[in-house]
């Protein structure tokens, strides 16, 4: 598709509308710098979903894509890989291209054994088996902010906890982060202002990764380690040794998935609590409403948005669809849908019911996400027990960054901290 105009949205260059896509569906939403983003990264995409916004809006920013804007959209979309592919999941088109991980991009059934190797470790009971190990993390961390009676929680505490356990569990050094987490961050929120550069700057993040993950993995190949890393590179696909551009492609997802996901939903997490004391009471005086409230939270702050490409012309939604078409899903607007929760912005523990894809739905369905639930609970606890009582520094303003997954910094919490005896 030809870009031939520049839109009034900082200059960006803005697709032609195809001559199937209705006036009536046709909305300007960058993905990447969303309108009233100032005020929250959910808050942002929720001003996309109005009362009278159709499921399917396109946008010829970007490259020129749909988006879904109900949670059945979402939901059905991502169940059905059949109709709904994985070979681009990027917005714009030249990213997804340039992605080159596995098993996201791949579609069953040959993403079926990959995703199997990756459930074998990290599937429910293998992460409770280091549970005492993400919590020893939480509390060193915690134990050294609690007597300053501040920190900036995003760069403090977020960028560093679930960094270290998932580094601790590919057994990776902790200084490797520095190097990494440049790199993830232009693969979900590559810079550029047109679809080919952010293409390329997401193909040089992509190799960055590929760079680093290549040692490794020679080193690791035929090892008995539990490492998480060794335990990948030395399954076996279809009877077979993972074929090498296949354990390349699935060590650097696990690198990236491990290195900005739970980072950023912790800090959006952070920031609600902060300012809502009542529901922070709340949490303390239940310790299994705390357990069970972390899926209200996964509900309210989802940070993932990809992308799934049309297999052939269609109807959906009542909408015309055509083969190569990309349809953009951001997670945040199934679990914020009025359709479905009422009152969807506020963090309610006593929601019953709850339908949200900050996991993904299907087959991709995150095959981390016990990491990521194990993480949020013992962080909560350990934090709730030193820290009680937090608010967000007077003044502050927070940076949001939305894209493939969203971001935020300068988070600075403030409490009163107790003099050590």
């Amino acid at each position: 598709m030809d870009i031939d105009t520049l839109s009034p949205i900082a200059g960006k260059p803005r697709a032609p509308v195809p001559e199937y896509v209705p006036d009536a569906l046709v909305r300007e939403v960058d993905a990447y710098a969303l309108d009233g983003i100032e005020e929250g990264v959910q808050e942002a995409w929720k001003r996309v979903q109005q009362p009278d916004t159709p499921p399917l809006i396109w946008t010829p920013l970007t490259g020129g894509h749909w988006i879904a804007t109900r949670g059945a959209v979402i939901d059905e979309v991502y169940r059905n890989p059949d109709r709904f592919s994985s070979r681009v999941i990027w917005v714009p088109r030249e990213a997804g291209e340039a992605y080159d991980m596995v098993p996201t991009k791949l579609d069953p059934p040959e993403h079926t054994p990959y995703r199997k190797a990756i459930d074998k470790a990290l599937n429910l009971g293998e992460i409770r088996k280091i549970e005492d190990d993400i919590r020893a993390i939480a509390i060193e961390l915690i134990e050294e902010l609690a007597p300053r009676g501040q920190c900036d929680f995003a760069k403090d505490f977020a960028g560093i906890f679930p960094v270290k356990v998932f580094l601790a569990l590919a057994g990776l050094p902790i200084e490797d982060a520095a190097k990494l987490a440049p790199l993830a961050n232009e693969m979900t929120r590559p810079s550029g202002n047109t679809p080919e550069e952010q293409g390329r700057s997401l193909d040089a993040a992509n190799k960055g990764f590929f760079a680093y993950a290549i040692p490794i993995i020679e080193q690791r190949r035929g090892g008995s380690g539990t490492d998480l890393i060794t335990r990948m590179v030395n399954s076996e696909i279809n009877g077979q040794p993972m074929p090498e551009d296949k354990a390349l492609g699935l060590v650097s997802l696990l690198l990236l998935a491990g290195l900005d996901t739970v980072v950023n939903f912790l800090s959006f997490m952070m920031i609600y609590l902060a300012r809502h004391p009542e529901t922070v009471e709340e949490l303390k005086s239940d310790p299994m409403k705390l357990q069970r409230g972390a899926e209200e939270l996964f509900r309210r702050f989802a940070v993932v948005s990809d992308a799934r490409y049309v297999t052939h012309d269609m109807e959906f939604f009542g909408t015309q669809l055509r083969e190569g078409d990309l349809i953009f899903l951001p997670t945040a607007l199934h679990g914020l849908d009025d359709t479905i929760h009422e009152c969807p912005m506020k963090v309610d523990f006593s929601r019953r019911n709850l339908s949200h894809s900050t996991f993904a739905q299907g087959p991709h369905r995150c095959a981390g996400m016990h990491l990521a639930r194990m993480e949020v609970i013992v962080m909560l606890q350990e934090w709730l027990a030193r820290i009680p009582h937090f608010s967000l520094k007077e003044g502050s303003k927070q940076i949001y960054h939305s894209g493939i997954v969203a971001a935020v910094e300068n988070v600075p919490l403030v409490w009163e901290s107790k003099s050590p005896a």
